[in-house]
């Protein structure tokens, strides 16, 4: 019984390690000119701000609108949303699709305030 309990909980908890925010390679992919940044928010998340020079593609539509905005596969891609679970999700489905290189940046705020910085 313990060992089935532990395989469900593992399995349960897989998903939330798909996507892992990286967030220091987002910020040395976004110096590159190439690179698409995609807001994967709701436009009402959007309309309180984004940042600049990013794409919009919810995350629950990118599959059916990445090839409008990166034809190209081998694209560096990075992607936002409010706390970076979206974006993981986003990425996931990316990956799926055969693009290579992309990068869960994590959250608006988060992100933000590094470009800020940086």
């Amino acid at each position: 019984m313990r060992t089935l309990l532990a395989v469900l909980a593992l399995s349960l908890s897989l998903p939330a390690l798909a996507g892992d925010i990286d967030e220091a390679a987002a910020l040395a992919a976004l110096e590159r000119s190439d690179t698409v940044l995609i807001d994967v928010r709701t436009p009402k998340e959007i309309a309180d701000g984004a940042i600049s020079g990013a794409k919009f593609i919810e995350y629950d539509k990118i599959d059916a609108h990445i090839a409008e905005v990166a034809p190209n596969k081998d694209t560096p891609i990075v992607l936002y949303c409010q706390s970076g679970r979206r974006a993981g999700i986003a990425q996931d489905n990316l990956k799926g699709l055969g693009y290579r290189q992309v990068i869960n940046g994590g959250g608006y705020d988060d992100l933000k305030t590094a470009l800020e910085k940086d």
